[in-house]
């Protein structure tokens, strides 16, 4: 039985997180290279750690030598095991320009977790941990934002409690906004 480990992202991360990201944007019908704004993922030291957020990253503790679902496809690999889900969080002032401002508020980015280990509560476990440090670094309300082509991630959000609070278009995508008090 493989368990879920979360830390803070490490510069050895960075293939498998970028390589992890790319994977599940395909599997979700997007095209990663048309996603805006991705070179958060390239430096997410300087673009999480350092702008006052935070980065985490899902890896398996035990696989057992076997991994779950897609025989064809494992998680990418990095220093410590596979990993199977990654997330960040920014003060919301460090966002992106074309992104909505609220006074206080952190926002999430970069929620994935690997096509086979989907549905297993990583993501849920991954969105807690980073709710707690949005808590602790002082920021309230998290915003968190989605594109409405990926009807998964806006079901996750509304039973995490988020509430919607808009919606806009971006690059051609749909988006929808939600926020939540912490």
């Amino acid at each position: 039985m493989s368990d879920l480990h979360l830390r803070r992202y490490d510069d050895r991360d960075a293939d498998a997180v970028w390589a992890l990201h790319e994977w599940a944007m395909r599997a979700a019908g997007t095209d990663p290279s048309d996603i805006p704004g991705t070179e958060d993922l390239r430096d997410v030291e300087a673009a999480y750690l350092d702008a006052g957020g935070e980065f985490l990253v899902g890896v398996l503790a035990d696989t057992d030598g076997a991994v779950a679902g897609d025989a064809d496809r494992a998680p990418p690999e990095t220093f410590d095991g596979p990993v199977v889900a990654v997330g960040g969080l920014l003060p919301n002032e460090a966002g992106h320009a074309d992104e909505r401002t609220v006074a206080g508020a952190a926002e999430l980015h970069r929620m994935r977790v690997a096509p086979t280990h989907q549905r297993r509560g990583y993501g849920r476990r991954l969105l807690a941990r980073l709710e707690a440090r949005a808590a602790d670094l002082g920021y309230d309300p998290l915003l968190a934002t989605t594109a409405l082509e990926q009807p998964a991630a806006v079901d996750f959000y509304r039973a995490a409690g988020y509430e919607e609070v808009g919606r806009s278009t971006e690059a051609g995508y749909e988006l929808v906004h939600f926020e939540k008090p912490l």
